[in-house]
């Protein structure tokens, strides 16, 4: 390595620094619990193109991928030479931003020796933005809440005290709203500030050199793991258990010397309900199932992404055009991986893990519309918690954890702290791991009630109720999702809302992920350690391993 491009290498990890301290100052100001607890936000220093440069550490695909392209759409939309120090822009258009109107998007152009150099970027999820709120049932995009295009936020460092009282107006949480742009304002200028020290401290006056080192070599990289595997074409279909009706997802892959596309054609159309998906949004998740496997060790950053491609005809439920209803967009988003990896593990068997829970439940909490003319409490509240991840080819799958968004779980003493809910049960779920050679990560069960004998009102739109994940090369399946009220109830559908009454406690258990090989192959030693763990039952060990102490 020269020693320009020792320098460069160099200057490529500080600002790996900056972005994530950048991420950080956003979770530690953050008000909403989903922020500052469980990490739902990207961070980003993009170049004078609006190319990607480096991404926080800290993060989800779905805000991370979608601010990568977000960047270039606000490029063009504001001229270069209208733009001061101190200038903001933020919109949260789902096709734009991140795929639902609850995740705001800021860019920040930085300034140094008076001359635009470059952007930070910044998305983080806020918990109200009024209409039906957090939940499938607008008709509408209009019915899910307040749009706002893209627009300055902050203008030579004023803020736009207008837009402001919009969004807390037509919000149940104006005060965790405010507190949350405010945190992603000084998330911005975190970014921008440790950027310009950056360039200052090594004496450059533009980022046109380390951009094209950054995105340049990050895409040679890219290009030489593509080269690396089998041309061809394969398909998949993976069916998810929907709304209305079960739904089909469909994807072609194609790899080629240098490229990988994907396509959703023959994709279900749209819901009625707001489970669509924004192609920005199906891409991000998409792209990232293949940056797990391909090139792994490379960064994210324009570059890396760049021989990646997703299509999709319109209005398929995976690109929704406007305006269609998008609130829960990540139910079916964030199955988009298992999509892949169904026709990925065709081209690398041995590389590609099962089917996992793969969507987050995501349970929007609120109190019920009584509580407002009684003078009750009210509040709107998002809890997230994860199944098993598929079990890989060596390794067992991780129990209760998020992928792919990365959103880590809500946490009981947060969420008791800011609602009127007690959280009285968390615990791992024995045998909801498919068994296999390795076995799938085990799901959760979880047990909520109101903390004041109060009713309360959740918003179901889950997956994996009807359509467990699936195992891969003889392994089973994990163990479905299930819903209820009371340990003696019914079994709920994944979707809807439902009032639990005062007194009354709601049951979710999180589903499992899918084993990978014949069980029969698991060691003795890994089915005795479960078994000591109490992470499978004595029935199971002998029934489905042939286990014999």
């Amino acid at each position: 390595m020269s020693t320009s491009n020792t320098r460069l290498q160099v200057m490529w990890n500080r600002l790996l620094a900056v972005v994530e301290e950048q991420g950080q100052a956003l979770i530690r100001a953050a008000f909403s619990p989903i922020v500052r607890e469980c990490g739902d936000i990207s961070a980003g220093i993009f170049d004078l193109q609006g190319r990607m440069l480096a991404q926080a550490v800290t993060g989800t695909p779905g805000h991370i991928n979608t601010m990568a392209e977000a960047v270039k759409t606000l490029r063009g939309r504001f001229q270069l030479q209208d733009m001061r120090p101190g200038d903001i822009y933020l919109t949260n258009d789902p096709w734009i931003a991140s795929g639902h109107l609850n995740d705001f998007l800021l860019m920040m152009p930085v300034f140094f020796r008076d001359q635009v150099v470059g952007f930070t970027s910044c998305t983080s999820h806020l918990v109200d933005l009024g209409g039906l709120g957090m939940g499938p049932e607008g008709a509408d995009i209009f019915d899910e809440g307040l749009l706002i295009p893209p627009c300055k936020l902050v203008d030579t460092g004023n803020l736009n005290t207008l837009l402001m009282e919009i969004v807390k107006a037509n919000s149940r949480e104006p005060v965790a709203n405010e507190g949350d742009i405010y945190a992603l304002i000084a998330c911005c200028e975190t970014g921008a500030a440790r950027l310009a020290g950056m360039m200052d401290e090594f004496g450059i006056d533009h980022l046109d050199e380390l951009a094209d080192y950054i995105i340049d070599t990050s895409y040679r990289g890219t290009v030489e793991a593509i080269a690396e595997l089998p041309e061809g074409t394969w398909r998949n279909v993976l069916k998810v258990d929907g709304y209305e009706q079960e739904i089909d997802l469909h994807a072609t892959l194609t790899i080629g010397e240098d490229y990988v596309n994907l396509d959703f054609s023959g994709t279900s159309g749209l819901s009625k309900k707001g489970i669509n998906v924004p192609l920005n949004y199906a891409t991000a998740y998409s792209v990232f199932a293949f940056r797990c496997i391909i090139g792994p060790d490379i960064p994210n950053n324009a570059g890396s992404l760049e021989p990646f491609h997703v299509t999709g005809p319109k209005n398929c439920i995976l690109n929704a055009q406007a305006p269609a209803p998008v609130a829960m967009r990540h139910t079916l988003g964030q199955m988009t991986p298992d999509l892949v990896y169904g026709c990925l593990s065709q081209a690398l068997p041995d590389s590609v893990p099962a089917e996992g829970a793969s969507c987050m439940y995501d349970l929007p909490l609120r109190h019920t519309p009584e509580a407002v003319s009684r003078g009750d409490e009210q509040f709107a509240l998002e809890l997230v918690f994860s199944g098993g991840t598929g079990a890989r080819p060596d390794l067992d799958g991780l129990s209760a954890t998020a992928f792919p968004s990365g959103v880590w779980g809500s946490q009981v003493e947060t969420t008791e702290a800011v609602a009127p809910v007690l959280i009285t049960r968390r615990e791992l779920i024995p045998d909801s791991g498919g068994p296999g050679r390795t076995r799938g990560g085990l799901g959760q069960h979880i047990e909520v009630r109101s903390s004041q004998d109060e009713e309360f009102m959740v918003f179901l739109s889950v997956e994996r109720v009807l359509n467990p994940a699936r195992g891969r090369q003889g392994g089973g399946p994990g163990a479905p999702g299930r819903i209820r009220i009371g340990h003696d109830g019914p079994d709920l559908p994944g979707k809807g809302e439902v009032r639990v009454k005062a007194g009354e406690t709601l049951l979710f258990e999180t589903p499992g992920g899918g084993g990978f090989g014949d069980p029969h192959e698991r060691s003795w030693n890994d089915v005795r350690c479960d078994l000591d763990e109490g992470l499978i039952s004595q029935e199971a060990a002998r029934d489905i391993y042939g286990y014999k102490p």
